[in-house]
Order: C-alpha cells, then structure tokens, then sequence
C-alpha cells in the first residue's frame, strides 16, 4: 500500500519554561536568603542586570516571574519592609530555574483540526498537533504546533514562537457533588466522616466551599482526628485531580504547554489522544485522554476544551477507565458516549456510558492474533468515521518489543464488530527510524481524514515525529477485501 512521509518534526533543546527552585530544607532556603539580603546595594543591581540580561530574551515576561518566585519564598524574610525592587527580583531568580521540555523527546502526536478556519486559501485546512514533549527527569508535558494543510495534502507548518508559557490556574474551579461523591465510593473512600462533610456542600461546589465543610465537621468533634484526617487528603487529592487552567488570548498555540499541575501527574501527563467531538446539538468540543503518573500508579485523565485557551481536567472513573490508552469516539453510538479501552494491558474493549466521566461496562473486541502483535495490542488515537465503517488505528507489539501500527474496520452501527483488518503493519520502523530512546517503536495518539486521504502523525522510537499520509479508498479496498 502506497504511503508518503510528508513531516518530520523533531524536539527542540532551545524551547524552556521557567519553574519554581526550592531545596528541601527549610534551613538551606534561609541560608540563601539571608546571603542575599548581605549583599550589597551596588552588586545586587549588578547582578540583576546581568541576570536579565542573560534571560529575558527568553522569556516573555521575566520580571513577573521571579516577582511571584520572590513572593513564593518571601515568607521566610523577616523584615520585608525597605527590600528594593532590584534586590527582590534578584531574591526571586535564585529560588526560579528554565526547564527544557523537548531535550529529550517530541512523540506520540495526535492531530485534529483548529477550531478556527480563517484567513485561509480556498482548499487549505489549518490543523493542531498534540505532541507528548519530554524533558530533564523524563517528565512530560503536552505541547502543541499549527499547521496549514493544502487541498493535495502538501502540509506547511506554522511558525514555532521563540517562547513558551504554562497556563494559569482557574481558581475555585465548580465541582459537581454527585460526580465527585462517586467517585469517592469508587475509590472506597466515602466513609461517615466524607458524608458529614458533603452534607454541608452544594450540588455544585469549590475548593474553598469543600475547605470550609472541612473546617465545619472538624469542629463538630464528632469524629477522632484519626477517623477525620484520612477522609481529608483523599478529598484533597481528588479535588486537586480535577481542575481548570487557561492561556491568555493572543498566546499563540505553540506557546502553549500543559505541565504537570496536580500531585498525580507530577512525573508526566502523557499520550494525549484529542479528538474533535461533535454533540447531539451541533456544537464541536475536543477531548482529549492522557495518563496522569506520578512515579508510581497511573491515572486515566480527561480534558476538555472548546478553544485551546482553556482547560477542564477531570479523572476518568470506573473498572473500564484502567491501565493506559483510552480513546474516545468522535460522537454519540445510539446515544451514548463510547470508548475502546484496554483495562488488561492486552486487548482493545468497547465501553459505552451516559455520562463522559464514568465507564463501568464494556466487551472484549479484539485480541493479538498477528505474528507482529503478540505480546499485546493498542489503540493508535480515536476511531475516524466513514462511510465503510470506524477505522481504527492500532498498535501491536511483537517480537524484540517492536511496536508496528495497524488497522481495523469496525462496523458504524455495531462498532463492537470488526468487519475488516489489515494482515500486515501499515508502518513499522524503517531503518532510519529504529533508533531512539525506546528503539523499534512507532506510535500515534490520533489521526484525520483530509482530502481522500489518512493522515497519520506518529512517533519513531520515542524521539521525534514524522507525518505519513495513505490513500483512502486504497486503505479501505484493503480492509475490505
């Protein structure tokens, strides 16, 4: 079968953030601080003038963010008062640090196409990537690029911004109390103490609200501090894994990157499969799965978004929403919401539900039966719909840990049935492809349909990423056959 490689697209060192530096100890922090408030007048100025001078033209906005580094810490100074603006800036720049998000990989790419369709050509379509960026102490982070793609598929991507921003933070972001009460009881943590505390909650609620109905049952003394205390960091943990974070308008997109925020995705927020969703009503909003790790467990997340600007993170709940590499489909099946999902870390299932955030059924659709997929099988980004039935994209992993990508028909109405696959990988490591930080790997989070054609982007050897584009009709006579 015919396929072209369009783009490569590889990680860039030069592309930083700046994070928040602290020691671990209370005294190494002090021991700083009380150095710099020695220093005198004249060599702080120095010092910050060289500091900005090394770094702003890296940043957007490098004085604002050693100002709230400075604030962060200012907790341990005792007399604040008469601190020159200089001095606490140059305060700030010891306690922040630039991370480099790509120096280790740019992979596991997903496309979908940009909310926004204009100033464009006749025929060009402008499309986002997702990409899985990875840096110092492999953490993860999603990032993005734009790209214009032309009516015969030659694909032009968009400028990449010099800089990069991470979100802010929604604060006291609206939980729902039923949503939020489930899955307390999935996690086998809604106790006596849990319910006394959600009977002084609201049906929608925030963080400072669940703060206070905290403080509430605490003073009632009802319950022992140890009954009490458990009760509560499962709350904050589960409050903390649901949240909202927007970019400013007029952030370019590849300014943008999703860092790890909460407690549970601390080591990487990875493998984000977005799809373009469109509701029963018309109205077009993107998810996206990814899988929160915090060193230890993994998590199945959710975000949604209708702009790109701002983010609802949300977890996924249910004995279908487990292990790695949910995908979602891009509407309602018989109006429901349905998922393929691998709860074993070996076969693809089918899970349907009424409601996005909670999967408790599914069935069992496909098994390795390959030669080149039989140490387990994956889903390669959301099913795309067409007039034949659901494509679905696949990986199998075979002998020596080779990962090849494969294809599936389901039928449109019963996607429970496979109606078509491919015999044989339709991309498997070529030889230039093989070398990387996982060797033998090919890998996608998601792919389009655009002017007859599949287009794949995918990821060589957890390193870079390159843009392959198949012959539809080709790829469906194939199926079919």
């Amino acid at each position: 079968m015919t396929n072209k490689t369009l783009k490569n697209i590889c990680p860039d060192k030069r592309r930083v953030i700046t994070r928040s530096f602290r020691p671990s100890r209370d005294t190494h922090v002090i021991n700083i601080i009380n150095r710099l408030l020695a220093l005198d007048e004249i060599i702080v100025k120095g010092r910050l003038k060289q500091t900005l001078k090394d770094f702003a033209h890296r940043h957007k906005d490098i004085q604002t963010v050693l100002m709230n580094n400075y604030h962060r810490i200012s907790k341990y100074i005792k007399e604040q008062e008469g601190l020159s603006e200089e001095r606490k800036l140059l305060i700030g720049a010891c306690f922040t640090m630039e991370y480099s998000i790509e120096s280790a990989a740019l992979f596991n790419p997903s496309i979908v196409v940009y909310p926004k369709q204009n100033n464009l050509k006749k025929g060009q379509t402008r499309v986002i990537f997702s990409f899985r960026a990875t840096g110092e102490g492999h953490i993860s982070s999603i990032v993005f690029r734009s790209a214009i793609i032309d009516k015969d598929n030659s694909i032009f991507l968009e400028p990449v911004s010099p800089f990069l921003g991470t979100p802010e933070v929604v604060l006291n972001a609206t939980y729902d109390r039923e949503l939020f009460k489930a899955k307390l009881e999935e996690m086998g943590q809604f106790s006596e103490a849990a319910n006394a505390i959600f009977q002084h909650l609201q049906a929608k609620f925030t963080l400072e609200e669940i703060g206070a109905a905290i403080e509430t049952t605490r003073n009632s003394n009802v319950f022992t501090p140890a009954d009490l205390e458990g009760t509560i960091v499962h709350i904050k943990w589960l409050a903390e894994s649901n949240y909202e974070i927007f970019f400013p308008h007029g952030q370019l997109i590849s300014e943008r990157v999703i860092f790890p925020l909460s407690q549970n995705e601390s080591n990487g927020v990875e493998d984000a499969r977005f799809v373009r969703f469109m509701n029963e009503d018309g109205l077009i909003t993107y998810y996206a799965t990814y899988t929160a790790y915090n060193g230890r467990e993994i998590l199945p997340q959710l975000i949604e978004t209708e702009d790109f600007h701002r983010f609802k993170i949300s977890t996924l709940n249910g004995p279908m929403a487990q292990n790695k590499g949910m995908a979602l489909f891009p509407r309602k099946i018989n109006g429901q919401y349905a998922m393929i999902t691998r709860i074993d870390g070996e076969n693809l299932y089918l899970s349907y539900s009424n409601n996005i955030h909670f999967w408790f059924e599914g069935v069992k659709i496909e098994t390795p039966e390959k030669s080149w997929e039989m140490v387990q099988i994956g889903n390669c980004g959301s099913p795309i719909e067409t007039k034949k039935g659901w494509i679905l994209i696949t990986h199998g992993v075979g002998p020596m840990r080779k990962y090849c990508i494969g294809v599936v028909l389901l039928d449109l109405k019963d996607p429970s049935k496979i109606i078509g696959r491919l015999e044989e990988p339709l991309l498997m490591p070529k030889e230039g492809e093989r070398e990387g930080y996982v060797p033998n790997v090919v890998y996608s989070c998601g792919s389009i349909i655009l002017n007859g054609e599949l287009i794949i982007p995918y990821a060589i050897s957890d390193s870079e990423s390159h843009i392959a584009s198949i012959p539809l009709d080709e790829l469906l006579e194939k199926l079919l056959k």
